[in-house]
Parts: structure tokens; C-alpha cells; sequence
């Protein structure tokens, strides 16, 4: 069982990089998935019997690259085709910096301009981000069907217009950036808290999304976007070893032990803030104002002390460059810590278009529990979890209806 799940953790973790190697190799991304799936097959088949090797990422490469070369050979049709499918593979291994590069381009190529902004995040959350197509729809919130369709036309439209693997010139950046900023935060919120499972967290997820921010962050270093982004996913990351109990259960920010935060993420997360605050002085960036936010949680002494009217006013903020549900669901949040239980939940009932956020049922499940209405707090709690999330979120909630009065 330890040598089964040690082989399914490094599998898990390995993957993007592995995926996004082959795509570079075959030019393909429907065979590069094909090809990876069937080497993490045949990883989880031989690694708990044979021991895992010494670099299960080069393993799991040239696995894939075999399977690629066993799938164009079988499909040939035409004389030379098989010298072709030799031709693509790389005789060396890939120095490390290449590897890393990898993701990079990966990202890049997903969001290329020529796709739908919707399409590029989702085609990115699938392949570099690993998530299944069910938890790309959770996050973007649609249905499964349509994100399954959606990501099929996104890769055959790569393919039709053939779209180059790499990183673009500088001129080519910015017209990116929209996209690439999106998934990267999207990736480090998949890992931060994850949709289903058995892990609060999934540190390799947020991990990557900060490495990306920070390749980011030397390719753009004076863009606002690319500042207020790593500021945000560094101030986040910091509370991340007090979230969870010895137990692995949720810690909400309020039972934090904030002497467990990582003071040094939020030394430069904040210093971030300043800097991308000062490169937006008419037109506010949606990361950035995040970020702020954020940073009003991190220099709180205490959730006691929290500024709740800083808070709210940079919601207000963030509305006019991003006025969503979630965003107007978080402020309400604020309200309801600064004016009460029941303002918070007027605010919560009047956002449309939730219905399938769990969280947006559990916040009004948590408001109708401190406001003494039992049975209407059971409803919420009970169609939260009904939507899905992961298992220590969802005991979370189960232990708080059973707080409930009967």
C-alpha cells in the first residue's frame, strides 16, 4: 500500500511536466495525452512492484515517447512515416531547464489569442493543471457536457491552426497575459483548495502556480498583472500550514494560529502590492486589488482586529473591473463580520446565478446558523454538500449541522 501510494503521489506530481514534454516532442496534444496516460498505466502497474526508479520523470518520458512512436507507427500510411515518428524524438534527455521551460510554453500555447479566453483557461486547467474535466467545469463553473466540448474544440482548433509551442516574442506578450494570468491563479485555487479528494490541499498545485507567477514575473517584471498576481498567490500561500489541523481538518481564518503563517511570503507579498499598486494609478488590476485584499488579512494582528472597512472598500473597488457573483459573494462575507449576520445575508440572497456554488449555499447556510434559523441553515448546508467538495470540507460542514438544534 505505501509503495502503491508513493508511486500514485509522484505519478500525480510529475504528470504536467511529463505532458507537456510529449507535447512538445509530438506537436500533438491529443497523442502527447495518450501517449502520457499510458505511461502513468504502466507506471502504476510496475513502480509498486519494482521499487520507483531513480528520476520517475525521465522514466515516465520515455515511456510516453515509445507509446507516441508505437501509436504513429501503427497509424502510418504512407512510405517514410515511420522515419518520421523516429525523427520527433530527442536522442538526449532534456537538460532541467528545458523541463521547466516546458510548462511555460505549455501555458502560452493554450492561451494563444486565436482561442476564446474561456477556452484557453480550460484547455490549461486540463493539461497543465491535471484536473479532470469535471473539476475544470466546477471551477469555471459550467456544466461537465459543455466543458467536455469545449475542450475538444480548443485542441482541435491548435491543431488546425497550428499553433506554435513556445513562448512568444516580447511584442506578443501582453495580447496573452489576460489568458496565462487567469489559468495561473486558477491552478494555484485548484491546489489551494481542492475540489474533491481526500486533501484539503494540494501543495504540488500551488507550488507550480507560484513557480509559473514567478517565470511570469521575470518575462513581464514592470506588468501590474504579473505583480498583483504573485503578490496574491504569496499572500495566500502563507496562512496555507494553518489551515489544517493535526487531523488534517479545515482551520478557518478567524482559529488560525497566525504565528504559523509564513512571514517571509507575506514580507514580499506585501512589498509586490506596493509596486503593482503603484504601476495602476488610474485604472485598478484585478490581481492587484486581490492582492490587496489579501494583504489586509495578512497585517491584521488578529481576526479581531481585521480592517473590515478596508476590506469591504476594496471589494468596491474590485467590482468595477470584475463584477462577479464570487467576488460579490467574498464581500458580502466582509459585510456580514462588519455589519451582522443578517446584512451579510441580505447581500448573499440578492447574487444571482449560484445556484451550483456550493460555497455560496454554505455561506448562507453559516449566516442562517448564526442568525438561530436552524431548518433553513440545514437546507443550505445539505445542498452544499449535495454540489460536491472535497472530504475535509465537507466533514467541516457536516459536523456543523450537527451543531445545529434539533
Amino acid at each position: 500500500m505505501e509503495a502503491g501510494g508513493a508511486a500514485a503521489r509522484l505519478v500525480r506530481e510529475e504528470g504536467a511536466r511529463v505532458l507537456a514534454t510529449l507535447i512538445r516532442v509530438t506537436g500533438s496534444v491529443d497523442l502527447a495525452e495518450d501517449a502520457v496516460q499510458d505511461a502513468v498505466v504502466r507506471a502504476l502497474e510496475t513502480w509498486p512492484r519494482d521499487g520507483v526508479p531513480d528520476d520517475p520523470r525521465a522514466w515516465l518520458v520515455v515511456a510516453a515517447k515509445r507509446r507516441a512512436i508505437d501509436v504513429i507507427r501503427r497509424e502510418a500510411r504512407r512510405a517514410g512515416k515511420e522515419a518520421e515518428a523516429v525523427a520527433f524524438i530527442p536522442p538526449d534527455p532534456e537538460p532541467p531547464e528545458v523541463v521547466r521551460d516546458d510548462l511555460l510554453r505549455l501555458v502560452f500555447t493554450c492561451c494563444h489569442p486565436c482561442l476564446a479566453v474561456e477556452a484557453q483557461v480550460a484547455l490549461a486547467l486540463r493539461t497543465l493543471g491535471g484536473l479532470s474535466t469535471a473539476e475544470v467545469a466546477r471551477g469555471l463553473l459550467v456544466p461537465e457536457a459543455t466543458m467536455a466540448k469545449r475542450l475538444t474544440r480548443a485542441k482541435q482548433k491548435i491543431a488546425r491552426a497550428r499553433i506554435p509551442y513556445r513562448v512568444p516574442p516580447a511584442e506578443e506578450l501582453p495580447a496573452r497575459l489576460s489568458g496565462v494570468a487567469a489559468t495561473v491563479y486558477l491552478i494555484f485555487t485548484a491546489g489551494y483548495t481542492a475540489g474533491s479528494g481526500g486533501d484539503l490541499v494540494r501543495a504540488p498545485l500551488t507550488a507550480e502556480a507560484i513557480r509559473l507567477a514567478r517565470l511570469l514575473a521575470e518575462l513581464m517584471p514592470d506588468e501590474p498583472t504579473v505583480l498583483g498576481l504573485l503578490a496574491l498567490l504569496l499572500l495566500q500561500d502563507a496562512r496555507r500550514a494553518a489551515r489544517v489541523d493535526a487531523e488534517g481538518r479545515p482551520v478557518l481564518l478567524a482559529d488560525q494560529d497566525r504565528g504559523r503563517w509564513d512571514f517571509t511570503e507575506i514580507k514580499e507579498g506585501v512589498e509586490l502590492v506596493g509596486a503593482a499598486l503603484r504601476r495602476t494609478p488610474e485604472r485598478p488590476d484585478a490581481y492587484v486589488v486581490q492582492a490587496a485584499i489579501a494583504a489586509c488579512h495578512a497585517l491584521a494582528p488578529s481576526y479581531a482586529a481585521t480592517d473590515w472597512d478596508a476590506v469591504i472598500s476594496w471589494y468596491d473597488v474590485l467590482l468595477t473591473v470584475q463584477d462577479t457573483g464570487v467576488v460579490r459573494l467574498n464581500r458580502a462575507v466582509a459585510v456580514a463580520e462588519l455589519d451582522g449576520p443578517a446584512a451579510g445575508l441580505a447581500l448573499v440572497d440578492a447574487i444571482p446565478g449560484l445556484d451550483e456554488y456550493p460555497w455560496w449555499h454554505a455561506t448562507r447556510a453559516e449566516l442562517l446558523h448564526r442568525l438561530s434559523r436552524p431548518a433553513e441553515a440545514r437546507t443550505a448546508y445539505e445542498r452544499a454538500l449535495a454540489i460536491g467538495m472535497n472530504d475535509p470540507q465537507a466533514d467541516h460542514l457536516r459536523r456543523r449541522i450537527a451543531e445545529l438544534p434539533t
